[in-house]
């Protein structure tokens, strides 16, 4: 492996960051002379980022732990038309009262993994929303409008994978590129920044800005992006079959979240360290070499060493007590997620199909249904055959009722 002069780059590089970057050996010159700034965009489409989004949040994590400023970079403005990078269809138009209470949301995780303030290396939040919203349209066309061509456009990833696939692409999302490319020139010229950090989707919108800082102020910046993380099945990271990986923890509840990387792919769990902990190199290497329980107990590492980052270091440990007293003792942790059943309902028997329902394991009693008939529904430890099961009171065990769907979802059903 090429030895870089920084530090940043060499992190990057040697825990697997690396997909494409412009002019590498430029970048990491100047990451050596002295403290850059970078910064990567996130849209407001949702209250909560979730583990899809984690790479690129480390990579600011890593610029800080290297000495260099990162810019967390909120798109106010930009939410407001939509990236069509990966996507098929048009994103649902959001309205600014949506787009300021997921505000507050999307923002947790990033005070949980590095500092923010007004500190040389300490990150800053900034919302595009701050010049997108000044421009009045013809003032934007004759501005920046010359430097963007529709041929060089159309050849952009984003666009092909929309028309390809016959889906329709509106004006509106076409101009979200150019939104892009000035949001980098504006931080240039606002916070010196020298560097556009996102996913291995962002190239062709990082290249615009790239050279739109270039043409306009002849100010040479740089590219950086990660390759697409995917699991050694294929499947896309921060996705299961229960739904996303949430971060933040009043969509996904520390257990949860803890559980996810337990039960990494055994291929992965190597990559995951690198990319998603700061356990050193080295030990990452002597951790990989382990094979059977061992392997397990590497997962358990994983887990721990995530969650505690996210949710903090009792959390973690909560979580792991609870995975062993659920699975190793069949006990019911107490940092299992819970969910209310109507003291009224329980007095006279509650459906056992309520219990799946309640506990987001099934959307519908039909679904509950199939889960009991397929034979993987126990409730407190015990099989539950009969789809018009119920439980009662006398079914209570500390308090709650524990319902399982298969070997690893489990919740706690308590009285209210």
């Amino acid at each position: 492996m090429t030895e870089y002069k920084s530090e940043l780059i060499q992190t990057l590089v040697s825990r697997g960051y690396l997909n494409q970057a412009t002019d590498i050996d430029a970048l990491d010159e100047a990451a050596a002379k002295g403290p850059i700034t970078g910064y990567i965009g996130f849209d407001i489409t949702a209250s909560s980022l979730h583990v899809g989004s984690l790479v690129q949040i480390m990579m600011l994590r890593r610029m800080q732990q290297t000495g260099h400023r990162p810019i967390i970079l909120i798109g106010g403005g930009t939410t407001k038309i939509g990236d069509p990078s990966g996507k098929d269809q048009s994103r649902q138009m959001m309205t600014e009262e949506r787009i300021q209470e997921n505000l507050a949301g999307i923002l947790k995780p990033f005070g949980k993994l590095m500092t923010i303030g007004d500190g040389p290396t300490d990150a800053i939040v900034v919302n595009n929303d701050e010049w997108l919203s000044k421009f009045g349209y013809l003032e934007f066309l004759r501005t920046y409008g010359p430097h963007f061509t529709i041929n060089r456009m159309m050849t952009f990833e984003s666009v092909k994978l929309r028309l390809e696939r016959e889906q329709p692409l509106t004006f509106l999302e076409f101009n979200y590129m150019l939104l892009q490319a000035v949001d980098f020139l504006e931080l240039s010229r606002r916070y010196d920044c020298t560097l556009q950090l996102g996913g291995g989707d962002q190239w062709g919108n990082i290249i615009n800005g790239v050279e739109l800082c270039r043409r306009i102020d002849q100010k040479p910046v740089f590219g950086f992006t990660t390759p697409l993380i995917t699991t050694a099945s294929g499947a896309k990271m921060g996705k299961t079959a229960d739904g996303a990986v949430w971060l933040n923890d009043d969509l996904l509840s520390p257990y949860e979240y803890w559980q996810f990387w337990r039960n990494t792919e055994d291929a992965d769990v190597g990559k995951f360290l690198r990319l998603f902990t700061d356990v050193p190199l080295d030990e990452i290497a002597a951790l990989e070499q382990r094979e059977g329980a061992e392997l397990n107990d590497v997962k358990v590492r994983l887990a721990n060493e995530a969650t505690a980052m996210m949710h903090g270091a009792e959390a973690a440990k909560a979580a792991e007590e609870t995975a062993r007293a659920t699975f190793a003792a069949g006990g019911s942790g107490g940092a299992l997620p819970s969910f209310d059943i109507p003291s009224a309902e329980l007095a006279s028997g509650f459906p056992v199909l309520g219990l799946l329902t309640g506990a987001g394991f099934a959307e519908s009693n039909g679904e509950a249904k199939r889960l009991i008939k397929g034979g993987g529904v126990r409730v407190n430890g015990e099989v539950v055959s009969d789809t018009q099961a119920v439980v009662t009171a006398d079914d209570l065990d500390g308090g709650a009722i524990k319902i399982s769907a298969g070997k690893k979802r489990h919740a706690l059903g308590k009285p209210a």
